[in-house]
């Protein structure tokens, strides 16, 4: 009866200590005191960032402004006034034509008003004694005008005899000599505005709307002597090509220093920012028979989440998953740990992960309001 009695006593006891292991607290020190090992580890919140795209093309430019220089009228050549790859302003003449007929138009249709406008005066003059008839007055009157009409003809003709730099820019190559005779089909030269370049380049149709007017882009050109340079998108097409399935877009860059010119081709590079996932270093994602997975900490408990691998960059990953923005996932000791396992998290480490999170987040948003 006693030994019985002594047993009864001893399963109490032993019940009593289990209900107060099982009402402590579930962390990692209350594990120890009940004599369960808990597992050291790192961790560290976890993050979300946009998952990125990058679009690489190839792209030829123009100059913002470029002209083919044509005569309006054939003529004889008489003075070239252009040198391959002068700087020329507006307004600058470049090439003269035998001009001398269309000199005496002007000086003859002046002669004319001048002639009709004497003549009206006089009619005005008499109109009030009635010694001209209204319909004469008229008549002047319309010669007057006749006569204007004439002398700005003959202006008009004799501007198109001289070929004038429409803007400034830059003069190229020329065929032409003094002597020569030329026609509207003859090329003079070429006249670009170089200070900045268009550059297009052909986009898939995948990528309508993530390029935007005011986007940067990266240019590159073939030459290794002359560095990459940023350009901003000015203009994108409004239509699919069916063929290629594309849409064009222009980018403009500056080229104040002159080194770029027009027809070069550029390597361009676009970085499209897309939709956000969770950012874990490449150390913390463990692949299974199931595939990808994390180990995440709950209350001091692993816990085994599963993940698609989204994007792979460097030293980190973007997975998808059903998680919560927070969430410490396990960087170093994933090798020991086990689904369900208590593991303590190494706190001055997740301290100094936090506060790298605060800080990057801290220097997104002062970059975003900038």
């Amino acid at each position: 009866m006693r030994n019985k009695w002594i047993e009864l006593t001893a399963i109490a006891v032993t019940t009593g200590l289990l209900g107060a292991c099982a009402e402590g607290p579930d962390n990692g020190e209350s594990a120890a005191r009940a004599g369960v090992r808990s597992i050291p580890v790192i961790a560290e919140p976890l993050t979300f960032e946009a998952a990125g795209t990058k679009i690489e093309a190839v792209g030829v430019s123009r100059a913002i402004l470029s002209a083919d220089l044509y005569p309006v009228t054939s003529g004889e050549v008489v003075a070239v006034s252009l040198e391959p790859g002068q700087f020329v302003r507006e307004g600058d003449v470049l090439l003269q034509l035998d001009s001398r007929e269309e000199v005496l138009a002007v000086k003859l249709a002046k002669l004319k008003l001048e002639d009709a406008q004497r003549l009206y005066d006089r009619y005005s003059r008499s109109a009030d004694s009635g010694a001209v008839l209204p319909t004469a007055l008229d008549t002047a009157r319309t010669a007057v005008e006749l006569a204007r009409v004439e002398v700005e003809s003959a202006e008009i003709a004799l501007d198109h005899r001289t070929i004038k730099a429409v803007f400034d820019g830059h003069v190229g190559n020329t065929e032409v000599d003094p002597g020569n005779r030329i026609g509207p089909d003859s090329l003079v030269t070429t006249l670009d505005d170089r200070s900045a370049l268009l550059v297009s380049f052909d986009v898939p149709e995948q990528f309508i709307g993530a390029l935007s007017v005011g986007d940067s882009v990266r240019l590159e050109t073939w030459s290794a002597a002359l560095p990459a340079v940023m350009a901003e998108i000015v203009d994108i097409g409004s239509r699919i090509d069916r063929s290629s399935r594309s849409f064009t877009a222009r980018a403009r860059v500056a080229n104040d220093d002159d080194a770029l010119r027009p027809g070069m081709s550029f390597r361009i590079r676009a970085n499209v920012a897309g939709q956000r996932y969770a950012a874990v270093p490449e150390i913390g994602v463990q692949w299974g028979a199931a595939g990808a997975y994390l180990w995440g900490v709950i209350d001091g408990v692993a816990t085994r989440v599963p993940v698609e691998v989204i994007q792979r960059r460097e030293g980190r990953v973007l997975v998808d998953g059903d998680f919560a923005e927070g969430l410490l996932v396990v960087v170093e000791g994933t090798q020991s740990v086990r689904d369900g396992a208590v593991v303590s998290v190494d706190a001055q480490r997740l301290a100094d992960a936090r506060e790298r999170q605060s800080e990057a987040e801290r220097l997104g948003t002062t970059a975003a309001a900038d």
